[in-house]
């Protein structure tokens, strides 16, 4: 299932975008630099969840709007009726005839969805047109830095629940509709069994899973009557929800109807907690199950769930095989952004030369790292092996034939040395070259995989939940110098 955002909207986004970003591709234009060629990327700053890593999810929906990249007539329409301070057109309208005309000529290369990643290396690397690199700024942004955060908390989820099976239960609580899709999305990325909400199973063939609501139970004379109804209408598939009135005495009769309806073939599924205290309420009623003969029927846990509560639980014992998660998965409520960026590292001068940008500032977390840049990851014994460390490195520089020495780019005391005979992938691939899409987008269920493949290759110290171990990332020794030259040389000019 692709083209979700087409499905939904059925027309281009381009204005889905920062006033800020229009103003400026109007000032490129204006400059007569609009067609420079630019080179922008895309990275994070800081691991989510006081965590190490985080999972790249996000490039099938961008793919979905650059394949629709347009401003049509109605956008047009909307622009032009924009005024300045005194009332006056503030575009002109030969740019808005620009706007109208262009196409989509930029070369992408990113990191695949359900990669690993780590802050300060470039997850999607833009190279194209000043003004059409400008543009994918906003929008860009918005679905990469949500839909990594969303995929990174399930796999966390997935970290605390050792693998069992999580359901994403977070639609009523999401920030807009637009927001619950594209968070089933993500959650489904990074582990997430399937999700309630019915439309992310439609438009992206998520698996949907639900039991029943309190209702259904209070719609009836009494418990045994709606659970026997509901029995009937899903013999096969039967979850009750038994915290209605009285959760043990919900179990007794979940296991009630279970005894009556089985001479007509009817097998009880599972019963799902959704209060109270659910290690000691889990264990009883599992003992209650297993007693009366249905050791297979699951036990799903929901109720306010996230990766701390879950551990707690383990930790207690609770027998639960399956955990319904909503609002502190489809909100990332222990983080609610990621701080991603877009960075100009870039551009040509008019002799056609590249010249290197980078972004000064008082914080060193916040100097921006220049040149065309891309990232490579080492491994200890073959590419599928244990990881070892991750290169940030420019293409025009290349990296050393011999020993690399990488250096933090925030704590340059922190060095390490990597064999070049070591095994190796760079992780940015080609996705789109002069705005033709050249990459084949794997189903969403691959990118899960991957997402359950990559973070086996990383030491169980980076991948746990509390004070987790670094792993190394670090600018290669050349890159390193270059943007130590010209962090010197801004300061330089700033001081004179």
């Amino acid at each position: 299932m692709q083209n979700s955002l087409t499905q939904l909207y059925k027309s281009s986004l381009v204005l889905l975008t920062d006033f800020y970003q229009l103003t400026m591709a109007y000032g490129y234009w204006k400059a007569g630099i609009h067609e420079r060629e630019a080179v922008f990327y895309h990275s994070f700053r800081q691991a989510p969840f006081k965590g190490r890593y985080a999972i790249c999810a996000g490039l099938g929906t961008l793919i979905d709007y650059l394949l629709n990249f347009q401003f049509t007539k109605d956008d047009i329409s909307y622009l032009k009726g924009l005024t300045d301070t005194q009332g006056k057109a503030l575009f002109h309208t030969d740019f808005l005839q620009y706007l109208q005309q262009i196409t989509f000529n930029c070369d992408i290369d990113a990191v695949a969805e359900g990669t690993v990643v780590f802050p300060q290396e470039p997850l999607i690397r833009v190279k194209g047109p000043l003004l059409q690199c400008q543009l994918l700024e906003s929008i860009l942004l918005n679905i990469i830095n949500f839909q990594s955060l969303i995929a990174t908390s399930a796999a966390r989820l997935l970290q605390a629940t050792r693998g069992e099976p999580v359901l994403e239960f977070g639609l009523r609580r999401a920030q807009g509709f637009d927001g619950a899709l594209m968070a089933s999305r993500a959650a489904y990325i990074g582990g997430c069994s399937a999700t309630s909400n019915v439309l992310a199973g439609k438009l992206l063939g998520i698996p949907v899973r639900g039991t029943h609501a309190h209702s259904w139970v209070l719609s009836f004379d009494n418990e045994l009557e709606a659970f026997r109804a509901y029995a009937h209408t899903f013999p096969d598939r039967c979850i009750f929800l038994v915290d209605t009135y009285n959760t043990l005495e919900g179990v007794k009769n979940a296991i009630k109807i279970a005894e009556e309806l089985k001479p007509n073939g009817f097998k009880l599924a599972g019963i799902r907690l959704d209060s109270g205290d659910l290690a000691y309420l889990s264990q009883q009623a599992r003992q209650l199950l297993d007693v009366a003969g249905y050791p297979d029927a699951v036990i799903v846990g929901s109720n306010d769930l996230n990766p701390s509560v879950i551990t707690s639980l383990k930790e207690q014992g609770a027998c639960i095989n399956v955990w319904g998660v909503g609002t502190h998965l489809i909100t990332a409520y222990e983080q609610p952004a990621l701080e991603g960026i877009y960075k100009l590292s870039a551009i040509k001068s008019v002799a056609g030369i590249w010249e290197n940008k980078l972004k000064l500032s008082e914080q060193t977390i916040k100097i921006s790292t220049p040149g065309i840049l891309s990232v490579r990851r080492y491994y200890t014994d073959k590419v599928d092996g244990l990881a070892m460390a991750d290169v940030i490195y420019d293409e025009t520089l290349g990296i050393a034939e011999q020993n690399i020495t990488i250096i933090d780019p925030i704590d340059p005391t922190k060095r390490r040395t990597i064999s070049t005979t070591s095994p190796h992938r760079d992780l940015l691939i080609p996705i789109f070259r002069q705005g033709n899409l050249v990459y084949k987008r794997p189903f969403l269920k691959s990118s899960q995989e991957k997402t359950q493949q990559e973070l086996l290759q990383f030491h169980e110290s980076i991948r746990r939940l509390l004070n987790p171990h670094a792993y190394p990332v670090g600018l290669e020794e050349k890159l390193y110098h270059l943007k130590l030259k010209l962090i010197l040389k801004a300061k330089a000019s700033v001081n004179k």
